[in-house]
């Protein structure tokens, strides 16, 4: 169905997005141990409290109107 196809393809793309960024930031940070200065303020801004569960809130939703919404 393609409506599952869609949403199945988006969260894919969220994920491989994420992980793409993991990876820079592990590479910048422990490999060549230099950032750009607008990295380092991004890395030193507190998160706010609710930013850990986003993904408790973004990812649910979508596997469940990929599985049962036709």
């Amino acid at each position: 169905d393609l409506g599952m196809n869609v949403t199945l393809g988006l969260m894919l793309f969220i994920k491989t997005v994420d992980i793409a960024t993991k990876i820079l930031l592990i590479e910048q940070v422990f490999k060549k141990r230099r950032l750009s200065q607008e990295m380092t303020m991004m890395l030193l801004t507190p998160l706010q409290p609710w930013m850990p569960y986003v993904g408790l809130l973004v990812y649910p939703p979508l596997l469940w109107m990929a599985l049962y919404y036709m």
